[in-house]
This record gives C-alpha cells, sequence and structure tokens, in this order.
C-alpha cells in the first residue's frame, strides 16, 4: 500500500488553476510582461535561424543525405508542425514560464515533468555551448579577413588541432575534406594545438549580461538582430538564386544528378535512412519555438499572442531553410560543404565576393540571437522549477529591479561559458537535438491526456484533429529518435540517470506539491 501511495505522488500533476493564478501574478517578485506579438516572432526566428543554415545544413549534407537534405528539411519542418500546434494550445491555456516542463507537469506527473525540465537543461545549456563554438567559427574568420588575428591557442577547445590554410588558421576536421579534394597534404601545413576558445567564453559573457538587465531590452536587440539576419538570408537565396538561373548545367544538372546519393552500406549515410538522420540532426536547429514557449509568462497577451508566435515563426523558417538548403547544394557539390562556414562557401562559388562578408557577417549575427533565445530558456526552466521547489530558491529569485532571474542566468552563463570553451562539443549537436524529439513527445503526449482529463477547459487556441496531430506528432519524433546514433542515446541515459539521482536525493523532498499532499 505504501509503495503505491509513493508511486502515486510520484505522478502527481500540478492543478491548472494554481498554474493559471501564478500566470497572473504581478509585483516585483514576479516576471514583467513586456513581449508583444513581433517580440515573440522575432524570438523565435532569432533562436531558429542560425545554427541550423550557417552551420549544419552543410555537415547534414555532406555526412547525411546530400541535396536530399532538402527531403530532411521537409520532414523536420512536418514534425515540428504537429510539435508546434500542440506547444500553441498549451502556451495558450497555461501562459506561464517553462514550456514542456510546465505542460508535463500539469498533465502527466511531477516525475515526468522533472524528466523533461532535466532534459531542457540539457537542450538548450548545451545548446548554447555548441552555437557559441560555431559563432567563434564565423567570427575569427571574419577577424582574419581584416587581419586581426588571435592566437590559435586561444581558438578552440583543448586538443583540437588547427591548421594554416590560406592565411587563416583552421580546424582540422572543417577542412580535412577540402583539404583532400586540392590533394593537399595536411601533415605538411602549419600546426597548432588549442587550448582554450576564448571568442565562445567571451560570446556566451557578453549575451548572459544583456539578459540580466531585462528581458524587453533583450527582444527589442534580438528584435533589432533578427531583421538584419533576414536580410542577410534572403541576400543570400536572392544571389544564390540568380546564379543557378543563369547556370542550370553547371549547378543543379551536375549537383542534382544524383538527388539521392546511394547509401553507403551503413544506416544514416545516405539514401532514405540519410535523410532521416539528417532530419534528426538538424532538429537542432528547430529549438526556437520552444524557446518562445517559455517566454509566456512575459508576454502581454499570451492567450493570442503565443500560438501566432509559435506557428509563426515555424513556418517563416522551415521555408527559409529549404530554400537555403536546396540552392546551396545546387551550388556546391555536398561533399564539399563539411566546413564550419557552408553558406559563405556557397556564396564564395557565386563568385560575388562582397557576398562573402556580408554572410559570415548575418552569421555572427545570426548566431548571437540563437545564443540568447537559449540562455533565455534555460534560465526560465530554472525559474519555473524553483519555484516548484525541485530546485534551490536561489534559482528563482528575481532582480527587484530588471524583473529577471538573475542568480540563474548568470549561474548558466558561467557554465556555458566555460563548456564552450572547454570542451570538445561536435557531438553536441545530436545530443540536443534528441533532447528537442523527447520535449516533443512529451508535449504532444500532454495535450491528448488533458484533453481526455480536462475537456471542460476554456483552450483559446485549440490543436486540430486530436488525438491524430498528437499521435503524428509523438510517431515522427519516435522515429526521429530512432534513427540518431547509438552513443547519443547512451549519452542522454546518462545524463537522465544523473538528474534522477539529483530527483530522490534532494528535488522530491523539497517539492511544494509533495509536501502538500
Amino acid at each position: 500500500m505504501a509503495s503505491n501511495t509513493k508511486s502515486t505522488k510520484l505522478l502527481a500533476t500540478k492543478p491548472i488553476d494554481l498554474l493559471l493564478a501564478e500566470s497572473k501574478e504581478t509585483g516585483e517578485h514576479s516576471l514583467k510582461r513586456a513581449l508583444g506579438r513581433l517580440n515573440l516572432i522575432t524570438l523565435g526566428i532569432g533562436a531558429i535561424i542560425g545554427a541550423g543554415i550557417f552551420v549544419l545544413t552543410g555537415a547534414a549534407a555532406a555526412n547525411y543525405a546530400g541535396p536530399a537534405i532538402v527531403l530532411s528539411f521537409v520532414l523536420a519542418g512536418v514534425a515540428c508542425l504537429f510539435a508546434g500546434l500542440c506547444y500553441a494550445e498549451f502556451a495558450s491555456l497555461i501562459p506561464v514560464a517553462g514550456s514542456a516542463y510546465t505542460y508535463g507537469y500539469a498533465t502527466l506527473g511531477e516525475i515526468f515533468a522533472w524528466i523533461i525540465g532535466w532534459d531542457l537543461i540539457l537542450e538548450y545549456a548545451f545548446g548554447a555551448a555548441t552555437v557559441a563554438v560555431g559563432w567563434s567559427g564565423y567570427a575569427l574568420s571574419f577577424l582574419q579577413d581584416f587581419g586581426i588575428y588571435i592566437p590559435p591557442q586561444l581558438t578552440g577547445s583543448p586538443g583540437t588541432v588547427l591548421v594554416q590554410f590560406q592565411g587563416h588558421w583552421e580546424h582540422l576536421d572543417h577542412i580535412k575534406n577540402t583539404l583532400l579534394a586540392r590533394g593537399i597534404d595536411a601533415s605538411a601545413l602549419p600546426h597548432m594545438t588549442a587550448d582554450f576558445n576564448l571568442i565562445a567564453f567571451l560570446a556566451i559573457a557578453v549575451v548572459t549580461t544583456v539578459l540580466v538587465i531585462g528581458i524587453k531590452e533583450s527582444a527589442n536587440l534580438n528584435s533589432a538582430v533578427v531583421i538584419v539576419k533576414l536580410a542577410i538570408v534572403l541576400l543570400f537565396i536572392g544571389i544564390a538564386g540568380v546564379y543557378v538561373f543563369q547556370h542550370p548545367s553547371t549547378t543543379i544538372a551536375i549537383n542534382w544528378k544524383e538527388f539521392i546519393p546511394q547509401n553507403t552500406g551503413e544506416f544514416g549515410k545516405y539514401g532514405w535512412s540519410g535523410i532521416a538522420r539528417a532530419a534528426s540532426v538538424i532538429f537542432f536547429a528547430y529549438i526556437g519555438f520552444d524557446a518562445v514557449s517559455t517566454a509566456a509568462q512575459e508576454a502581454k497577451n499570451p492567450q493570442k499572442d503565443m500560438p501566432i508566435g509559435i506557428m509563426g515563426s515555424l513556418l517563416v523558417c522551415t521555408i527559409l531553410y529549404i530554400l537555403v538548403s536546396g540552392l546551396l547544394t545546387a551550388i556546391v557539390p555536398y561533399t564539399a560543404l563539411n566546413v564550419s562556414d557552408p553558406v559563405a562557401v556557397g556564396i564564395d562559388a557565386t563568385g560575388v565576393r562582397w557576398g562573402s562578408f556580408m554572410v559570415k557577417a548575418g552569421a555572427i549575427f545570426g548566431l548571437g540571437t540563437v545564443m540568447l533565445v537559449m540562455l533565455l530558456g534555460q534560465s526560465r526552466v530554472f525559474y519555473s522549477m524553483s519555484r516548484d521547489g525541485l530546485l534551490p530558491q536561489w534559482a528563482g529569485k528575481v532582480h527587484p529591479r530588471f524583473r529577471t532571474p538573475y542568480i540563474s542566468t548568470i549561474t548558466v552563463g558561467l557554465f556555458v561559458a566555460i563548456f564552450s570553451a572547454l570542451l570538445p562539443i561536435n557531438i553536441l549537436g545530436e545530443l540536443v537535438s534528441i533532447g528537442t524529439l523527447l520535449a516533443f513527445v512529451i508535449v504532444c503526449a500532454g495535450v491528448w491526456i488533458l484533453r481526455v482529463r480536462r475537456p471542460e477547459l476554456e483552450r483559446p487556441f485549440k490543436t486540430p484533429l486530436v488525438p491524430l496531430v498528437p499521435i503524428l506528432g509523438i510517431l515522427i519524433s519516435l522515429g526521429l529518435m530512432a534513427s540518431l546514433p547509438l552513443d547519443t542515446w547512451l549519452r542522454l541515459i546518462v545524463w537522465l540517470i544523473i538528474g534522477m539521482a539529483i530527483y530522490f536525493g534532494y528535488s522530491r523532498k523539497h517539492s511544494k506539491l509533495q509536501n502538500s499532499l
């Protein structure tokens, strides 16, 4: 009987009425409602347009899907559509910080809420660290174009091998295929080993400072940068589109001749399995609309604006991803795209030299906003878990002047800065993707469950075709998770085991919900 009671308490859900009451709190200890509809859309675009276009597209095409990366983005976009509709219903119904963590707490129970909250910590913190490293690559290339050189020892994680090629210090892993294609022996080039990624560390430090100062200021800065970033992306689409139209015989006719490269005999390496593998890897790029939902408690009119922010940003970015990936693989052979700056390589291939400068500048702005939104989402998840007693009180403390969760923001920023400077995180894109997909599964399941348990709740936005849409969201997300490598699953399992130890060692004893039962 006792064990049944314990298991029941683990599955206890947080009352919807309590969550709605929390969403209406005001005063210096609550988050400030300062975000409008445009802020929310640009917040999502700020997170989505970044790593996916500027970094991951090239690697996913070169290693997994070839030109069929276009189909990978379609597949990922469809999966996101189903999940996005479910997120939109929850965000309008329960407009509080915390995203999938809060939704899981209201529908599936505390143990599932903890699992998804711990998963979101992985998703956002390591995602921001991964993006910081990508940002540092573009920033260093940009500075070197102007003759500004930073000691190579301070441009990568410890042990990263750098080679000097065409006057620039480059990561050997990023350009080894390029060197091979040109018949250049990498061992004959000047070598250096990195000790610390100073640029990535400083980038996270600056973004953390902006977030501490205030959500309105952060959102306005993000909105301004998103306009610049979209202009750069549209510039690439325009230049590349004209080039392909004028030179079809040397672009599509050659580089798309084998649109879906034959499978090499290994699952996920070209062929249809490669399309699925690429879709699961680039899911890292779709964190953006999840991040919009974490800011629900800071939206001025969340019931109406959150669905527009989520679906609007998702629609815009999916279209742009498909256009950019298609044009990129038409201009440049997919085998040459496994580099840190694939879009810059693409624009160089068109012969428009000033375009390379613009693209690098756009990538620097673009990846900067991704870091901002990821760290914003991370600190808001900490805030929500602290308010529920699952994390210490300091994580939810709000600054009396700035009205931001400043202690958790600074703490997260410090750890992410260290991760980005010291850890070799080339595999973290896949790890963040599996975390995102797990969040999608729980949110889709939560919408379905809540429709059954509480059909009478007023839902400003309703997910259509329930339970079909949630079921399709669950199945596609699980399918994409299954296509990820085994070592990614093992790392996720280890992370969740650590989380369970913390939950049973601290969180369960301090949970406000558990202590009220």
